[in-house]
């Protein structure tokens, strides 16, 4: 049976192809080779449809094809949501999540990417290629630790600070208009002196203001395992950058499916619209001392929903139990960031400042 999996190999030496944000081009390691993302879109065409075709297959009889619940039921539930890919290069297994979209193989080291997981509907209507590379990612981490004394060490170690990867994560792009009617009660002030006393003079106002406010491309991530809060943080993206979908640009990178549909997303898209469009209007009533809401109408259209996949370098590790993500925007280098604090260095860092506050407190009352 056909791989329902490919990878990207250099023509020149078979090699593995990442994509190079850089340059915009496939890089070789090994031979030094460049291609452009249109010919080896055209150089893996066949590859590409007939893994995908396998994949369809596969999943039309998914107990007879995947291979993960063919491996037995001791899995249990550990086994649930998991599939089993052969790498085409070397024959390994590769047991990836069920939204894997494109991983690499640690045996051969070639990028792949499951092709399956973009047929039909799942197919994105944009990519947005990584602009800054790992070692980019690395020294924007360093610098993000830079001075935190109380950072555990594990945290500061070079060797954790590589595991940083970089991921295609999942983004739907909402389109829309918000057409807006608000009530305020709005006070200006001035104060002046009569005599020995400021006198101050409040005058009140209703004020109205009402209009539209036109929406392109609102993001809300699509995977259920990104924060929101993070994804947001990172915001925004250059949009003018986006290029319409290919898998060319995935190899050297992780990619994930959406695993969260449109629907479900657009909530968020509405907040975040109907917030915005609040903030525009309130804007507009300028020269007052105060202004505040008293009445207000904010009626959403919805427009087209987009599917892109958008570029997010990511750490993700634990201490003391605790789980702690980094992610930091593939094309902007914007970062955001959990850090825990090591409490004995903590306690240390508290006992050296008490020290001699208590010595000083103590030399005041003996001369008291």
């Amino acid at each position: 049976m056909a791989s329902q999996i490919a990878n990207y190999q250099c023509p020149a030496c078979t090699g593995p192809l990442r994509f190079d944000g850089a340059s915009g081009k496939l890089v070789c390691d090994y031979c030094g080779s460049t291609f452009t993302v249109q010919e080896i879109e055209a150089l893996n065409a066949d590859k590409v449809e007939q893994a995908e075709q396998a994949g369809v297959q596969a999943q039309e009889k998914p107990q007879e094809n995947w291979g993960w619940d063919d491996a037995g039921s001791d899995w249990g539930a550990d086994g649930q949501g998991m599939k089993a890919y052969n790498c085409p290069s070397c024959g390994a297994e590769l047991i990836c999540d069920a939204t894997t979209a494109a991983t690499s193989c640690p045996y051969c080291g070639n990028p792949t990417v499951v092709p399956v997981q973009f047929h039909g509907m799942l197919k994105p209507d944009y990519i947005l290629p990584f602009k800054l590379n790992k070692e980019a990612a690395i020294a924007a981490l360093k610098n993000y630790y830079k001075g935190k004394r109380l950072l555990p060490k594990a945290f500061a170690d070079q060797n954790h600070i590589e595991e940083i990867k970089g991921v295609y994560v999942p983004f739907w792009l909402f389109d829309g208009q918000a057409v807006v009617d608000i009530t305020f009660n709005a006070t200006r002030s001035e104060s002046h002196r009569r005599g020995n006393q400021r006198v101050t003079i409040t005058d009140h106002f209703a004020v109205r203001r009402a209009g539209t406010v036109d929406f392109a491309k609102i993001p809300v991530d699509g995977a259920s395992k990104m924060p929101d809060a993070h994804m947001d943080a990172i915001e925004p993206f250059d949009y003018s950058e986006l290029k319409p979908f290919s898998m060319a640009y995935m190899p050297g990178f992780l990619a994930d499916k959406y695993d969260v549909d449109s629907k479900d997303c657009a909530k968020r898209a509405d907040a975040r619209a109907a917030a915005t469009a609040e903030n525009e209007i309130l804007q507009t009533a300028q020269g007052y001392t105060t202004c505040v809401p008293v009445n207000k109408n904010i009626r959403l259209r919805r427009g087209k929903v987009k599917y892109a996949l958008l570029p997010v370098w990511m750490l993700s590790t634990r201490w003391n139990g605790k789980s702690f993500l980094f992610a930091m925007n593939g094309q902007t280098g914007k970062l955001i960031g959990d850090l825990p604090v090591d409490m004995g260095r903590y306690w240390a860092w508290f006992a050296g400042i008490a020290a001699p506050i208590a010595a000083v407190l103590a030399a005041l009352l003996f001369l008291m």
